[in-house]
């Protein structure tokens, strides 16, 4: 299987390779957490300009009509950079649902405003009791006067309290663990009933809880067909995983080439420590976690789009579960050869880290998801 990139590709890398060069030093990505937001309006705008927020847009609704290899190219540069843009949560799982469940109105109305920045989504998916499981639904939509009144509550929604539209994961139908029966909907974040609340999380992302109290939806704000939610919100959380792996990839790699340098420059006993033979080999072991986690990446993109959802659930959970475990690996080693430097915030290695460990948290660490793919041979 040939993973070379083509000229677009390249391209591609190129501009985002600018983007981070010229936008994400140490200091302009802390004023970016730092922002009431959590992240630059004029950052997001400018990936709107660049076109690069149609990437996963079909061509007739003015994106780019992207594959997931174009994807894990992006994610990749934007793992080198810890940028912290909702990149993940709107050009590619939102982008993903409304492509593949959205009416023709609701396609023309939202995805050419997701292409330019206009609106910003945020998938609400998870519940406190179900932990990583899509399938775990508690929150109840019952149909009332032609429309839908929703009830319940959802967790780590990433961006929620910068969203304009939330995607809501509602039952329907069936009882809490039943993959049938759930639907999608399109939430207004400022409807009545509707109650947002953000906090930041330790890697420097945006996370909110919110809460469905009574609230009215029309019959227009169904996204799909009821009751058939669950599949289209698996397929579009599989895109974002592998998103997710590229990204940890990039933060691997970026934090690998840190570590080179400060094995380099660090000097005891009057030399470089990285001549010492038992540092090299700690060194030599995080690259090859490296490349175990590009190959597991480019694995799961390549399987992304299977018509086959047991085959994609299979290769897209063997990629989540090794790259969480090889980034433990390297984020350790990392922290372990900076010594006593590597546990301050003054350093980019200790940055890198926290962002590993929190892809590995999100849509299910590596133990969640070694578990989905022990079912699959079943």
């Amino acid at each position: 299987m040939d993973f070379s990139l083509s000229d677009e590709q390249r391209m591609l890398a190129d501009l985002v390779g600018r983007f981070v060069d010229k936008d994400y030093g140490f200091e302009a990505r802390k004023a970016s957490v730092a922002a009431p937001e959590g992240f630059l309006r004029q950052h997001w705008q400018t990936l709107a300009d660049t076109g690069l927020l149609g990437l996963n847009v079909p061509e007739a609704h003015g994106g780019l009509g992207g594959t997931p290899a174009d994807t894990v190219v992006v994610m990749e540069a934007f793992g080198r950079g810890l940028v912290v843009e909702p990149f993940l949560h709107n050009a590619v799982v939102a982008a993903r649902l409304l492509a593949d469940a959205g009416s023709p109105a609701q396609q023309q109305a939202l995805l050419p405003a997701l292409a330019a920045g206009e609106r910003l989504f945020a998938v609400a998916c998870l519940e406190p009791a179900g932990r990583y499981d899509l399938w775990h639904v508690d929150t109840r939509a019952q149909a009332v006067d032609g429309g839908w009144v929703l009830d319940g509550a959802k967790c780590t929604v990433h961006y929620g309290d910068t969203a304009d539209v939330l995607v809501v994961s509602a039952r329907t139908a069936g009882s809490a663990g039943d993959r049938d029966g759930i639907s999608l909907f399109l939430v207004d974040p400022k409807a009545d009933g509707v109650h947002v609340q953000g906090f930041p999380t330790f890697d420097g992302q945006r996370v909110a809880e919110v809460r469905l109290d009574g609230v009215k939806l029309g019959a227009d704000a169904l996204l799909g067909q009821a009751g058939g939610g669950y599949a289209v919100l698996e397929h579009a959380i599989d895109h974002g995983i592998v998103a997710l792996c590229a990204e940890a990839v990039g933060a691997m790699q970026q934090l690998v080439d840190l570590t080179a340098e400060y094995l380099r420059t660090r000097k005891q006993f009057g030399k470089a420590i990285g001549s010492f033979q038992a540092l090299q080999h700690r060194a030599a072991e995080m690259v090859i976690s490296v490349e175990q986690a590009r190959s597991a990446a480019l694995m799961a993109a390549a399987h992304a789009d299977d018509a086959d959802a047991a085959e994609r659930r299979r290769v897209v959970s063997a990629a989540k579960s090794l790259v969480g475990r090889c980034g433990r690996h390297v984020g350790e080693t990392a922290t372990q050869l900076h010594g006593g430097m590597g546990m301050t915030d003054e350093m980019l290695s200790g940055h890198y880290f926290k962002r590993l460990t929190g892809i590995d948290k999100t849509w299910g660490d590596s133990e969640h998801h070694a578990e989905l793919f022990a079912e699959t041979l079943q």
